[in-house]
């Protein structure tokens, strides 16, 4: 348990504070909360093995008696990091630093399901990390949040202060507020900026700089199936048959405005004016003259840019 306080026989650890629990057995686990808060739970028993196989979870304890404005919006995200090499069937528990698959609630962008909340509305943004060896800097786009809890407790008031990021480091839970005061899709993710990719493939040339087209022409003559496949583009949310077994695009999926060139630890704030469901709205339409664009040349003009 990570900040729920039980009887020292309920703790969970084997061989410390139980024996182990053995195949095809159930123990149970029985004790009054007496806290509440946001809070994790793992296997104590081989840890490397059982927590890098997933089995991990959250506890959310609601007060009885709550203090201070209560939110109309409440999510809850587990982070997560997996070493899953390409067109293999699970996890390689015994990675200590490549890890390639970094996940929301067990998800990938775009898999993540959006939050949904209506503009002037307070939310909050329950967030544990039991990935096995990265802190996770989480940053929200378009509003600013307090840090009101953490796997210890509320955060006093007096010390709470505004942020766009909050680093949740491994084994601890944090607890963010805010007000959806400003409508839009706003991006919601890790800060590291290889776990905004999924998949990533690390043992392969800098490519960055370099003209394929040769190599492509020289390939082709070699591997006519090659050939065949370049000669059509695929959409670029399209399935691509050409991925090996249990694999993924190590980038997104579309959005309103095209490709989102984002994928592993990252999900979308929705706030719009006046909605009555909380399914997904749709991309956002922003307003006329609120839309980035091309700059016309009289503009560039006006701005005194150079030709």
């Amino acid at each position: 348990w990570h900040g729920v306080f039980v009887p020292n026989g309920m703790d969970g650890v084997g061989g410390l504070t139980q024996r182990p629990i053995e195949p095809g057995e159930t123990f149970r686990y029985e004790f009054t909360l007496r806290q509440h808060g946001t809070f994790m739970y793992h296997s104590h028993h081989d840890e490397m093995t059982q927590i890098a196989m997933g089995l991990i979870g959250m506890v959310v304890v609601h007060p009885r008696a709550p203090s201070g404005p209560r939110p109309d919006r409440d999510f809850c995200y587990m982070l997560s990091e997996w070493s899953v090499k390409v067109g293999t069937e699970r996890p390689d528990p015994v990675e200590m630093k490549d890890f390639n698959v970094l996940t929301l609630n067990g998800k990938v962008y775009p898999a993540t399901a959006p939050m949904v909340a209506r503009t002037g509305q307070r939310v909050r943004i329950r967030i544990g990390n039991l990935s096995a060896m990265d802190h996770h800097p989480i940053h929200l786009h378009g509003h600013a949040f307090e840090l009101v809890g953490t796997d210890g407790g509320e955060v006093p008031a007096s010390a709470r202060h505004p942020e766009t990021t909050v680093l949740v480091a491994t084994g601890q839970t944090r607890t963010v507020e805010f007000v959806a005061d400003n409508p839009g899709d706003w991006g919601l993710h890790c800060h590291m900026t290889h776990h905004v990719m999924t998949q990533m493939g690390h043992d392969v040339p800098n490519l960055v700089g370099v003209d394929p087209g040769l190599f492509d022409r020289k390939l082709a003559e070699t591997v006519p199936a090659f050939a065949a496949m370049e000669g059509g583009a695929m959409e670029p949310d399209a399935p691509d048959v050409t991925l090996p077994k249990n694999s993924l695009p190590m980038l997104g999926g579309t959005a309103g405005h095209g490709y989102v060139t984002m994928g592993g630890m990252v999900t979308v704030l929705k706030v719009r004016d006046g909605i009555t469901s909380y399914g997904d709205p749709g991309d956002y339409q922003a307003p006329p003259g609120t839309l980035a664009g091309p700059a016309t040349a009289d503009e560039l003009a006006r701005d005194g840019i150079g030709r």
